[in-house]
């Protein structure tokens, strides 16, 4: 029972500097923006890991996609009816 004392001693040396690393933590903004760092990993920022020649290759396929899916103005279809 003699070491009561000093455990009661360290728990409460404890909890202020529980105290205190949480006041030093709100002063220092670590708590004003909780949503960015949930979000952060949704952006997309592998274009610097990604080499030049990959990635104009996959510029040029994405530009033969559009195109292709876009119609084209002089289609047979409206050649016909004029």
């Amino acid at each position: 029972m003699e070491i009561l004392p000093f455990l009661l001693g360290i728990s409460v040396l404890f909890f202020f500097a529980a105290i205190a690393f949480f006041f030093w933590s709100v002063n220092n903004g670590q708590y004003d923006d909780l949503e960015s760092p949930a979000h952060k990993i949704l952006f997309d920022d592998d274009d610097a890991l990604i080499p030049d020649d990959i990635k104009k290759s996959l510029h040029a396929d994405s530009n033969v996609e559009k195109s292709a899916a876009k119609p084209h103005s002089n289609t047979s279809f409206e050649s016909e009816q004029r």
